[in-house]
């Protein structure tokens, strides 16, 4: 199978990346340098004199050149997710009957690519995503998805070192400039991989999509097929915190010092720690995502990325995911930049930061101390993501103060159920 395939040639990744540590150096776009050394894709950031791309009125349309049996189709993800790109894809592998239309992808937010109540498409696509999110862990479960188990850094490699070649991308951009570039918006992470190295891109060109300054360019004429879209983005809502976890976000707050640089995951933890940060100073950005918890510091000058040692002045993240406030405040905004994944998460980049602070939540702890942030028990929720990159990078930190935090409350009264395991 595709999935068992991948894991198989993952440990050839990993002894490559080994190899490669002595060429990679903290210095902005090092990293990059290091991963031409092996085959690169196409610069979609160029322009294709003399080409440009089928503007279609249908996803169907769009996409009916590339579909096939057996075929290997990237889907944007998170916030980026192309629904409508998506269910044009359903609609044609139905139509068409195909069968083993393989889709690679991290977490997509709306209706997945499988819809439970839909078995017709699971006859005809087979998901397999590197982070599984709600609209998948039934399919995981019951073996009509296969989850790929892999470290976020190394995902742009699975391209890069043509271990996936996929058929057609599906990525969902902002509107070209007034020069023809576009940029992957909300998710850069691993699209940009996917990007360089797909046979063919079928772009949703999305109003509100916003232009995000980074790694994610990509020229207009670049793409084979484009369908116009005007409709809002997924949006992620925030819960109101609870006393317990605006205590831990207390004691998380009490142990940054000023200056520090911050990964944060994504949850109530992460978003209670940034709540009681608002009298720090001079704290810095250099994560794989963030969401609103950030605004209200950065606002009020306390995140200003004044010390930290790679990207000095701006927020590096690889992908966003928040409501429409936040979309708005990255729009064209040249202090927030999103980073290829493989850079964002790199140990040894996360490591030369000042003070790097990683904080992140877990599922559930055993009592030797083992944390479980991606399974529950024997079921998989999610998916290893970058948590453990920056645990290890964090961890590593050159500089005094690194360190790495995973957290999550104790259950409190007979009713709640504890999260503690005997072993995990």
């Amino acid at each position: 199978m595709a999935a068992t395939r991948v894991l198989r040639v993952l440990r050839h990744v990993e002894r490559g990346l080994r190899c490669m540590s002595t060429a990679i150096s903290s210095a902005p776009g090092s990293l990059s340098a290091a991963l031409n050394i092996h085959e690169h894709g196409v610069e979609r950031n160029t322009i294709r004199l003399g080409k440009s791309p089928r503007v279609c009125q249908t996803a169907e349309e769009a996409l009916e050149p590339y579909l096939k049996s057996d075929g290997m189709v990237f889907i944007h993800a998170g916030a980026a997710t192309p629904q409508p790109l998506m269910q044009g894809m359903i609609n044609v592998a139905k139509a068409q009957k195909l069968r083993n239309l393989r889709t690679i992808h991290m977490h997509l937010e709306g209706p997945g690519p499988i819809p439970v109540d839909d078995p017709e498409a699971a006859q005809c696509i087979r998901p397999l995503p590197t982070f599984v999110g709600a609209n998948l862990r039934q399919q995981v479960m019951t073996g009509d998805a296969e989850a790929i188990p892999i470290h976020l850094r190394d995902l742009p490699l699975l391209f890069r070192r043509r271990l996936v070649c996929p058929d057609v991308a599906l990525l969902h951009v902002s509107p070209p400039d007034a020069h023809g570039f576009c940029t992957l918006g909300t998710s850069v992470d691993w699209a940009r991989g996917a990007a360089e190295h797909a046979k063919a891109l079928v772009a949703l060109v999305n109003q509100q999509m916003p232009r995000v300054h980074g790694d994610g360019i990509i020229h207009f004429s670049q793409f084979d097929a484009v369908l116009h879209h005007d409709g809002p983005l997924w949006i992620h809502k925030t819960k109101e915190l609870t006393p317990e976890e605006i205590r831990i976000g207390q004691h998380i707050a009490e142990l940054v010092p000023d200056g520090a640089t911050l990964q944060m995951g994504i949850g109530s933890v992460p978003d209670a720690a940034l709540s009681q940060l608002t009298n720090h100073k001079n704290l810095g950005i250099h994560t794989e995502m963030f969401s609103d918890g950030v605004l209200p510091l950065i606002e009020s000058g306390v995140i200003n990325n004044s010390c930290k040692s790679t990207y000095r002045g701006r927020t590096i993240s690889a992908f966003i995911s928040g409501s429409q406030k936040l979309y708005d405040f990255v729009n064209d905004n040249l202090s927030v930049n999103l980073k290829d994944v493989a850079y964002t998460n790199n140990v040894e980049v996360i490591a030369s930061q000042q003070s790097m602070i990683g904080i992140n939540s877990c599922i559930e702890m055993d009592l030797t101390g083992q944390a479980a942030s991606s399974t529950i028990g024997a079921r998989i929720y999610s998916g290893f993501g970058g948590q453990v990159d920056f645990l290890t990078g964090a961890s590593a930190c050159a500089f005094l103060g690194g360190m790495a935090r995973a957290s999550w409350p104790s259950p409190r009264g007979r009713t709640k159920a504890c999260r503690a395991s005997f072993r995990i």
